[in-house]
Parts: C-alpha cells; structure tokens; sequence
C-alpha cells in the first residue's frame, strides 16, 4: 500500500461520455454505508491530521456513483434512510450535508422508482417546519423534487444544457464558470499547473456538442422509461450510429420535458412516458438495430456521466480584467441567440476601456445626467470654426481633441432600469427575515430569498466567479463588484442580462518563518484567510469540502508543475468546483466599506476606495520589530506605555441590537489600529466593525473593542500614519491624516431615494415606501452549502 493521495490519479484519463454497461465496479449496499458513514465521522472529526485531507471521502464517493449507475440508486435508498434516522435522533449536524449528497446522487441517477422519489420530496417537504437554514435548503430541494418526480431526467438535461452552452428554443439559459486566482499566490509554473488542470479537466476539450446532444437524449429516455422499457445499450448505439441526426431528437426531447414541466402534476408523466417512447422506437428504427426492437427492455442502464461545466482560468492581475473577461463571453459565438446578442448600442455601450475614469470619482453615487450643448454634428459647429480634417500621421493636436468626442450616454436611467437596481436591493434585504429595518442590521444575513421575486426579467446568462486566494483577492472582489453597480448604476447592462453568482477558495502562501507582533491584535490579523476561516466555521459541510483545498491545492500545483514529462491533467479540482457551483447555493452576505482617505500633503486629492474584511492603520515610526519587541523587558514596557504612538482622534457611532445607536468620541495614544469587519468566533458574529488600538493603555473610561459600522479617525499631531486594506500591500496608502469609514451605499437604494427627493420637497429626510424595506449597505454575497449554521 502507498502513501499516494486520493486525489493523485493523473494517470487515469478524464471520464468518457460514452455509455458502458453497468456489469463492472457493481458496490453492494453494505459498502456504500460505510462510504456514508465515514464521510460523516469525516465531517466531525476536529483532529488536525483529518484536516489535510478533508473532502475526500465525499469525491470518492461520487466517483463510485458517476462510474457506475446502478451505485447511485444503492446510494439513494442509503441516504434517504441516513435522513429518516438524522430526523427522528435530532442530529442536525448530518441533515445539509447528507441532502446534498443525495440530490447530487438523484440529478445522476440513470433511473429511480416513483416509490423513492416519493421519499425524497416527503422528507425535503418535512424540512419546512424546521428553522434557518434547514427550511431555505429544504424549499430549494421540495421544489426540484416536486419536478424530477414528474419529469425524470429533467434536472440532468437543464444542467448539460445550460453549462455546456447547447443551442435550443425551449430551455434558453446559459452558464459559465469562470475561476480568478490571485497572482500574488499562484506564481510562476504553479499557476500554469493549475490552468491545465482546471480547464483540460472541463468537458469542452474532450467532447463536442453532439456527445452532449447524445447523454441529454440517453439520460432522459433511460429515466423515463427505465430499463424494463428500454433496452439502453442498444438505445446508445443506435444514438452512436446516427451522428449529427442527433440534433434533432435532442431538440424533441428537450421540448418534451419543458412541457411536461409546464403541465406540472396533471398527467402524473404519462404524456412524457407516451411521447419519449414514441422516440425511442423511432430512434431504433432510424438505424440497423431495428430487427431487435422490442417492447421489453434488457434490463440494464447505460452509464451517462454528468460532465464538469466548461472552466476557464485567470490569474487576476487587472482590476477590470473580471469584467472584460465576462464581455467577451457574451460577446462570443456560443451566445448568439437572440437572448444573449448585443445590439449596437450596447456594443458601445459596455466599452471597458474607461472603466477606471469612470469609476474612480470621490462621489457616493455616481451622476445620472451629463447635460452636453455639442450636437456631434459639424453644420451645429460655432461660426468660424472650420472642422480640420486630421491625418493619421500630422494634423494639429488641439484640432484632433476638438473634434474626438466620447460615446454619449442617456440623459436619464428608464424606469425599467431603476426597477431592476431596486428589486436586487429588495430581492437582498428579503433573503432572511427582518429585512432592512435598522434593528436586525447586526445580524448577519444569509440564503436566499425563499418567494420569487415580483415581475423580475429573468436573466439567462449565470456567471459563476470563482476566487482564489487569501483575504486580499476578496478585497479585489469587493472593490470590482461596488465599481461594477456604480457604473450600472449610471449605463444599466449586466444587471438586466447576467446573475452573478461568487464562490471563495481560500488558499494562503507558504507561511512565512516570521511572525508579526501579536500584542493587542485581532486574531483575524494573524489570519490570511479569516473569512475563508468564518465560512467553515458557520457551514461545516464548507468546511469540509472547500477549505480543506488550502492545503491541497498547492501540493497538487507543485505535483504538477515538477512534473518531468506531460502528465494527464488530474481532475480533482475541477470535480470539487463542479461540486461547489451546483449545490452551493445559499449565499452569505458581507457589508462593503467605504473608506475615505485623506493626506498630509493638501495638495493631494482626497481618495475613496473600499474593503471587506480588514483595515490596518500603522504608524511606522512607533512600530516596533519582532527582535526590538522581544529585547523589551516587561518593566521597560511598563514604564513606555504611556507614552508609544501617537493621539488621535475618534468619532464613532456605537451600534448595538436593539438599533439605539450612539455617537461617540475620544482621544487615545496609539501606535496602530485594526479594524476587522470578520468575527474571530461565533459568539462575536456581528455584521459590524471591530476595532482594536495596539499597545493602548485601558482607561476606565475606555471599551477594550468598539464596534460600530461608522468611525472617524484623525492624527492629532504631526505625525501620518499608514493605511492597508484587506492586508493587501498593493493597496497600502502613506502619509495619511484621517480617514472615515462607512458602509457603502446600493445602488438600488440610492435610485429609490432620488425618484422619492422629486415628490417629496420639503420635507424631512427619512425612509420610507420601498426604502424602508431596502437594504441601505451594498453586501458581497458569497456562496456557501448551507449559509449559516447557528
């Protein structure tokens, strides 16, 4: 026996779609229990040698389901009693991640009975009655059920159409996944390591669109009609032997199942059943297999793999490179239906060139009418003014800049655009109860909303983001999705055609043999991934899965990359993030802050940026080494106390449950402070600031932390300070006077007050109408299994 990991299997190639027999790799039931099983003493084992290889319990397991179809009904009936007996013990711990498991198992299943469906929805349905999260996940899943109970093979199809872009009338959705990781962590030949593996792993480069037409087609006929009806591996030869006449089956039976899905309950699938049979046999007799076709079935499955989403991978190094990236893919030709194609005005009008002057203005919101005297037109030109004709190669330059006139934009948003900024805000503040009421700002929200939303244009075009990274590729995040809305805010486009939807991979560099001085900090400071580290502290089953990649990933990039010859990419990455995207879905939401900077020099323009999870503000002439730390005796740092650092002063407003906000101010020596917006355990889980001095002398009429979500700080003395963001020294800003932080404004909620401000002159300035239900902050939704678990 080696020592070789689970995941090491680069010498096997990437699964095939082509069906197979189910006759080999055939798990008895007693080996998929203790499967489960120990998937769940993984799940709750805290001891650190566990902790390397977390997740890969899970990944054998499905690879047990996804190599064999007859494994993933065994799995199905193991599960659902796993469930029943979770229900009747109370042990909730088990429930999300053991449903998660058995969905995923359900969506790949070749066949399954009605009696077992039936199990799955009853038991999903019972989750209602219980509290958050287990009620939110339990809706989503009712609902799936509800409708692969009655359209078998429903889920599978919607899945390969969607992520693989294949082009029909009647399910138009599209997604696409696209992976950012931060250069700064993933350097030199690791990064390209990770790029073969992640996108040679996808579907896209082993498989055309016909192979796709061809498992959507096998999958669904095999699931509606099982194999006593249908005898699958002749069905897959016959699908083999007719080639590009595949297409238009497909698009039958992608209509057939889009319409028993409209017609819900009422025909119980026997209209499905009639019309996928009817194809079937017309599929035989289309080939040479029509001397066998029978009414009975062989009795045996085909093997239809559910294929990884196609990837693309970036190493992150512009600002806008996230948005450009996402242009291109609506501009390609996959998206040339006419729900994804762009007119010529939008064509200009999503012009990423002058994203960072756009977007860079000190203002909360930005402007939404520039009013313009220049028609454009030459004849509209001032008398005497002649319009010089410049060359390519001469020409005067203050004629050329003369006549270079920018794109024009609208004078004013439409009101089906400020409609669609405001039902993001609604659809945000709605997503767990208390909505945008001041009081239950405090809490931290989390899921999805579970009502649909009012008369909202349904996007057809899923981006599924993926960072990778410590805290400062989420600060770069945070900083691209507030400067993305600010700019829809003035020309609306991706909000009306895109859902964006944000996963996190927290990996960290090779810790350093240094450490930094730990007197009086945040333990979040010591933590390059403490918000990967909050995640898996509130969802386990996170935990678990995804920030057990940590450790992982880099040893795979390094595998790899030291490699002598070409190895066959290894699809463990690729798998998890397939994983990750489907079934994470309940998003958890963190406030974007506003950070406004001003400098010693007056000269200097006043700069606005945000973060997320950590400011630190240093003064660098009273910050003290680890060696000159450790040399200092207790007694010299007894009697320097009082006077290391310099005074500033504080203004804050003191934020507490019940909503009683209080204005604060104080004055206090310090050498630095840290404001952390991520609590370090789960009692602390505020959705606020933390803020911490270093090396401060308690007073009496001091607090040992502030929490708030508005502060002020400003030097008393002579002295600048030093400001970084999410720990991120690409984001450091020196000579610093004072800085003021607030949580930023939504877009949405900014629309809503501007179109009340026409009707309402005069009168005081308070909240109300849709505002009153707003969610006033701009959050980062990043997607997690279960949300949080308390």
């Amino acid at each position: 026996m080696t020592n070789k990991a689970a995941w090491d299997s680069s010498s096997s190639p990437p699964s095939s779609m082509e069906p197979m027999g189910n006759c080999a790799q055939l798990a008895s039931e007693s080996d998929i229990y203790r499967s489960v099983q120990a998937v769940l003493r993984e799940l709750e084992s805290q001891h650190p040698s566990s902790m390397l290889n977390k997740g890969m319990l899970r990944w054998t397991l499905h690879k047990k389901v996804r190599n064999n179809p007859a494994n993933s009904l065994i799995l199905v009936r193991v599960i659902v009693k796993e469930l029943e007996r979770a229900e009747r013990v109370d042990c909730r711990t088990h429930i999300i991640p053991l449903l998660h498991t058995l969905i995923y198992a359900v969506i790949q299943s070749a066949y399954l009975p009605d009696d077992l469906y039936k199990r799955v929805y009853d038991f999903c349905k019972r989750l209602l009655t219980l509290p958050q999260p287990y009620c939110t996940v339990g809706l989503s899943y009712t609902r799936r059920m509800k409708t692969e109970r009655y359209t078998p093979g429903v889920l599978y199809q919607r899945m390969v159409v969607a992520e693989q872009s294949l082009k029909n009338d009647y399910h138009p959705f599209q997604e696409r996944v696209f992976v950012f990781a931060d250069p700064a962590v993933f350097s030199g030949p690791h990064g390209e390591a990770l790029r073969g593996d992640i996108e040679a792993s996808g579907s896209g480069r082993y498989l055309n669109p016909l192979d796709h037409m061809r498992s959507v087609v096998q999958h669904s006929i095999q699931a509606a009609l099982g194999g006593e009806l249908c005898h699958c591996p002749k069905l897959a030869q016959a699908l083999k032997e007719i080639g590009q006449d595949v297409e238009p089956y497909f698009q039958e039976v992608v209509a057939s199942l889009e319409q028993s899905v409209e017609e819900g309950s009422k025909g119980e699938g026997v209209l499905l059943r009639g019309r996928l049979g009817q194809l079937y046999r017309e599929i035989l007799t289309h080939t040479d297999t029509s001397d066998t076709l029978s009414s009975d079935g062989g009795g045996c499955l085909c093997d239809m793999p559910l294929p990884n989403p196609e990837m693309s991978f970036h190493l992150w190094r512009e600002d806008e490179e996230i948005w450009r990236e996402l242009a291109k893919c609506l501009r390609s030709s996959s998206m040339s239906s006419e729900h994804f194609c762009l007119s010529q005005d939008q064509e200009t009008d999503f012009d990423l060139a002058d994203l960072p002057a756009d977007l860079t203005s000190s203002s909360a919101m930005p402007r939404h009418s520039v009013m313009s005297t220049d028609s454009g037109i030459e004849r509209d030109l001032p008398p005497g003014v002649e319009p010089s004709v410049v060359e390519s190669s001469g020409g005067s330059e203050e004629g050329e800049a003369r006549l270079t006139r920018r794109g024009g934009i609208k004078m004013r948003p439409s009101v089906t655009d400020n409609m669609a900024l405001m039902q993001d805000a609604l659809e945000e503040s709605g997503s767990v109860a208390g909505g945008g009421g001041r009081g239950g700002t405090l809490h931290r929200k989390a899921g999805c909303s579970g009502t649909p939303s009012f008369s909202k244009q349904q996007r057809h075009f899923t981006a599924r983001i993926v960072v990778m990274g410590d805290d400062r590729v989420l600060g770069k995040l945070a900083k691209a999705f507030y400067f993305l809305r600010k700019r829809e805010a003035r020309r609306l486009f991706l909000t009306m055609k895109v859902n964006f939807q944000f996963y996190y991979i927290p990996v960290c560099e090779d810790p350093s043999p240094t450490c930094p001085v730990k007197e009086n900090l945040s333990p979040t400071r010591e933590n390059s991934c403490a918000l990967g580290s909050y995640l898996g502290m509130v969802d386990p089953w996170y935990d678990c899965n995804i920030n057990s990649l940590g450790s992982m990933i880099p040893k795979l990039a390094k595998m790899q990359s030291n490699s002598s010859k070409q190895a066959e990419p290894n699809p463990f990455l690729s798998d998890v993030i397939s994983y990750y995207v489907r079934t994470g879905l309940q998003p958890v939401y963190f406030t974007i802050y506003s950070v406004k900077i001003c400098f010693s020099n007056l000269t200097k323009d006043l700069v606005e940026d945000v973060f997320l999870s950590h400011l630190e503000l240093d003064f660098p002439e009273f910050k003290q080494s680890p060696t000159t730390l450790k040399a200092t005796t207790i007694k010299q740092k007894k009697n320097t106390g009082d006077v290391c650092g310099a005074v500033v002063s504080v203004n804050y407003k003191k934020v507490s449950l019940s909503g009683r906000d209080v204005d604060k101010g104080m004055s206090v020596r310090t050498s630095g402070v840290q404001i952390s917006a991520i609590p370090s355990n789960e009692t602390e889980d505020l959705n606020c600031l933390t803020v911490a001095f270093n090396e401060t002398k308690a007073k009496n009429s001091m607090e040992a932390k502030i929490r708030t979500c508005n502060i002020k700080i400003r030097t008393l003395e002579m002295k600048t300070f030093i400001v970084t963001l999410d720990k991120d020294s690409r984001r450091t800003f020196k000579d610093v006077q004072s800085i003021e932080i607030a949580p930023c404004l939504d877009p949405g909620y900014c629309v809503q007050k501007t179109m009340r401000s026409k009707f309402s002159l005069g009168e005081e300035e308070r909240d109300a109408g849709l505002s009153k239900y707003m969610n006033k902050g701009l959050p980062l939704p990043i997607n997690t299994f279960a949300g949080i678990i308390n």
